[in-house]
């Protein structure tokens, strides 16, 4: 399997600088990140929202190091969140948030993200929208879930997301899926140990319906993070069998990834929210959208070869 060894060159400087180097590399990032500022994606929010689609953004970024950085992360959502505000899109977008960025790894780290992205969540709130707390590997999940229950002490549409392919994830879920609660489900992009996650996909699949199922028939706010058109299918369904209306759930997809699906659901009255990043640590965030898909990685080596 390709993936776990794409994660591993997630990690790697070398990797970082051979792909960085390559010539053909913006070209395809730009299918998955459209833009390194605020300003470069201004329009594509409004195109997009035009369209009837709503969008949850991600300032790209991990490796945080320093106080100071995770303080630069806060205020670039602060600036996105201002942004927002003029272009009075506060409903139709939402942020993704990574812990991580706001110095969760750092010594103190739980204390010092949870007091960097509390203002990016009073902020979104004043807008008229909301934050989800993005998953990230398993080790960093006790503090993020922490974080989430401090923060829907004030502001309870506040999300997060879990990740089908942890054992652990049947059990948060039953947990989340309580009334006011808004818990995105994707299948799991991290490298993680056989110890704490199921490796095949077909489990990892079967373990998907399992917690859809328990959101979908709790009494929260289902997301349903996927391109795979059977889960999309099965989702419908599932929403079916739990007497849900169409507002009572909603699909979020990657930007660039089935750009037509986006297109269709909304047309059908679904609510399709497009996961957007930008920013220029696009490194880590890219080799990931890689090892998730193997038609994603085809594009890559298709584009650098045709360009050689």
């Amino acid at each position: 399997m390709l993936g776990p060894v794409i994660l591993a060159a997630s990690r790697s400087d070398r990797m970082r600088r051979l792909i960085s180097a390559a010539p053909v590399t913006k070209q395809v990032v730009d299918r998955f990140i459209p833009g390194e500022s605020v300003d470069d994606i201004v329009p594509i929010v409004k195109e997009m929202t035009a369209k009837g689609l709503e969008l949850t953004m991600d300032v790209v970024g991990e490796d945080i190091t320093t106080p100071e950085q995770a303080t630069a992360a806060r205020d670039a959502y602060l600036a996105l969140i201002d942004h927002l505000k003029e272009l009075g899109l506060g409903e139709k977008v939402e942020m993704s948030v990574k812990l991580s960025m706001f110095g969760q790894a750092l010594e103190g780290g739980h204390e010092l993200a949870l007091a960097n992205v509390r203002p990016v969540v009073e902020a979104a709130a004043a807008i008229g929208t909301t934050v989800t707390l993005d998953a990230e590997d398993h080790t960093t999940l006790d503090s993020m879930f922490a974080i989430h229950a401090e923060l829907r002490k004030t502001h309870p549409e506040t999300g997060c997301v879990i990740q089908a392919y942890l054992f652990r994830t049947e059990a948060d879920a039953r947990r989340l899926a309580a009334a006011g609660s808004r818990v995105r489900l994707v299948k799991g992009a991290y490298k993680e140990p056989a110890e704490v996650a199921l490796q095949q996909k077909h489990e990892i699949d079967k373990a998907y319906v399992r917690v859809l199922r328990i959101l979908m028939e709790g009494e929260g706010y289902p997301m349903i993070g996927s391109h795979d058109p059977r889960l999309i299918s099965i989702g419908q369904e599932l929403a079916h069998q739990a007497g849900r209306k169409l507002d009572e759930y909603e699909f979020q997809m990657l930007y660039g990834i089935r750009s037509d699906e986006h297109l269709r659901l909304a047309a059908e009255g679904h609510r399709m929210r497009v996961y957007t990043a930008y920013g220029t640590d696009w490194y880590g965030y890219f080799m990931r959208r890689l090892a998730e898909k193997p038609a994603n990685l085809r594009f890559f080596v298709r584009s650098m070869l045709s360009k050689g």
